[in-house]
């Protein structure tokens, strides 16, 4: 197996290359058209609370409680009357009740609603992008997310780009596996047999072409 010479690929690809031992990509397997996540229906679960969400906090009949904030980057929210409450990891129904359980030290029967307005999602969810893409970003997971939406994300790829030379670094049942993606013949043919799923935490690298 050819490995990539480093020293000729972008700096944020060079460093992910690294870190996920990807010195080079040949021999990868290839995943087929929108092949399915491993356990797709857990994905359809309510949506968990993340760090920069943004939260509008309704208590009924309590005006003066009700909130709009955001969740900190260590995972809490602090509302009137309540301090670092955890809030990362959890549904709004969740946050609600742990809300309601907080405020009832001050008021009888308090009724909370939790609404997220602002959508980021879990860390550990978020979906990866380095090297030749246009705007290389973590992206917050969405359902039924494509290979084909990220690209349009991240504005695509730059003319440097090596595009089938693209990897996916994804972990499945607990072991780190790496895939082949063809993202020349997804975004310059239009081949939509190179259109893939993709899952929360999945890691994108695009590499430079060798000129």
């Amino acid at each position: 197996m050819t490995k990539t010479p480093v020293g000729r690929i972008g700096p944020l690809c060079a460093a992910a290359l690294l870190l996920f031992g990807l010195a080079g990509c040949g021999g990868l397997d290839t995943l087929p058209t929108a092949a399915p996540v491993k356990d797709e229906e857990s994905l359809k679960s309510e949506y968990r609370i993340g760090s920069d969400d943004n939260l509008s906090i309704f208590v009924w009949r309590n005006p003066e409680l009700t909130s709009s904030v955001p969740v900190r980057p260590d995972g809490r929210i602090t509302v009137p009357l309540i301090e670092d409450l955890p809030a990362t990891g959890k549904t709004p129904t969740q946050l609600a009740r742990d809300i309601e359980k907080a405020l009832s030290v001050y008021i009888q029967d308090p009724i909370v609603t939790v609404i997220v307005t602002g959508f980021v999602g879990p860390f550990e969810d978020r979906v990866r992008i380095v090297g030749e893409a246009t705007r290389p970003q973590a992206l917050p997971y969405r359902s039924t997310m494509t290979l084909l939406d990220v690209m349009i994300a991240v504005g695509g790829i730059t003319d440097f780009a090596a595009g089938n030379r693209a990897t996916l670094t994804r972990i499945e049942d607990g072991a780190q596996k790496s895939y082949r993606l063809l993202l020349d013949d997804l975004l310059r043919e239009g081949d939509m047999a190179a259109n893939i799923k993709i899952a929360p935490g999945d890691v994108i690298v695009v590499p430079e072409a060798w000129f």
